[in-house]
């Protein structure tokens, strides 16, 4: 066997393996989900609430890296020039929304708790449940933290439910205080914590899902840097047109129309420098997908103004 050929046979296992260890986390991620709504219908547990809220965040985060994983696999199609990983999106699109809508129920209902407090919680119910959920977590990154140490895919995955586990302990937290105590708001304060949690992950989220819609600049990308990097190489002489954009997060395209000296066209030089621009954006940009135009100067002297 070739050294490309096990290369590929290993990263194809890995993928398998990886989507494996993703169905299990789903799984077990979607059962805990009922059992906490469940349970805080049951014990009036507004943190259980908040803590299913965070799950059902965390749900979608790992169901958006199975597909990630599922459409990695997939080709390019004529309808689809760039395959299907736009879908990652969309759906993170949808996460975010029902994020900051669950996170403002969950601060209008804990607050309103705080002031007018309402019926008694059920902590022994409310702390058996968040057991479970924190027993199911732990559970599930054992699960996940095989393909976490080589796929950043898999480390998003983790990382969403360690985030899960901390919810969980939170409402631990607050039945052992409303147990030892009898002080029912630490529920609404638990709640609270955990949408402090939510929060600002899901505007982050949001932030990163309309970057790539809007096709903006990747964040970090500094275009004046390269287009320094472009001018340094041997041949060329300027360059105009430049776009840099994302087909999702991580995936960045970048084109531009690169002006070179006519000795590049008359000493077959185009291939040399074609590669060795697609390799400086590969290596120092993280671009994955480079196009570049290029031209002589008496042709960008008569181009559209819309294209310099």
């Amino acid at each position: 066997m070739s050294e490309s050929t096990h290369a590929h046979s290993h990263t194809h296992d890995a993928g398998r393996a990886n989507r494996g260890r993703l169905g299990i986390a789903i799984g077990i991620v979607s059962t805990v989900l009922v059992v906490e709504v469940i349970g805080g219908l049951l014990s009036g547990s507004i943190a259980l609430f908040a803590d299913a809220g965070h799950m059902l965040s965390d749900l979608t985060g790992l169901v958006i890296a199975l597909v990630a994983t599922v459409m990695a696999a997939r080709p390019a199609t004529d309808k689809q020039t760039f395959g299907h990983r736009r879908a990652e999106v969309f759906a993170a699109f949808l996460n975010a929304a029902i994020l900051i809508a669950v996170v403002v129920y969950i601060v209008v209902e804990a607050i309103h708790r705080l002031i007018t407090p309402a019926g008694q919680v059920e902590a022994p119910l409310m702390l058996i449940v968040a057991v479970i959920g924190a027993i199911a977590n732990t559970i599930a990154l054992l699960v996940l933290r095989g393909g976490s140490k080589d796929s950043i895919n898999m480390r998003g995955a983790y990382l969403e439910v360690l985030g899960d586990l901390i919810g969980s302990g939170a409402v631990i937290v607050a039945g052992v205080v409303i147990l030892v105590t009898g002080f029912a708001q630490a529920d609404s304060i638990a709640s609270l914590a955990i949408a402090a949690l939510i929060l600002p992950r899901a505007i982050a989220l949001m932030r990163d899902v309309l970057r790539v819609l809007s096709q903006a600049t990747p964040r970090g990308t500094d275009v004046a840097l390269i287009r320094e990097h472009v001018l340094a190489k041997d041949g060329v002489v300027s360059v105009h047109d430049v776009h840099v954009w994302s087909i999702s997060p991580g995936s960045n395209v970048f084109s531009a129309h690169v002006v070179v000296i006519p000795e590049v066209f008359s000493d077959n030089r185009t291939d040399t420098l074609l590669d060795a621009l697609s390799a400086c954006l590969a290596d120092h940009f993280d671009v994955e997908h480079s196009t570049f135009q290029l031209e002589p100067g008496e042709h960008a002297d008569h181009e559209v103004e819309q294209h310099r």
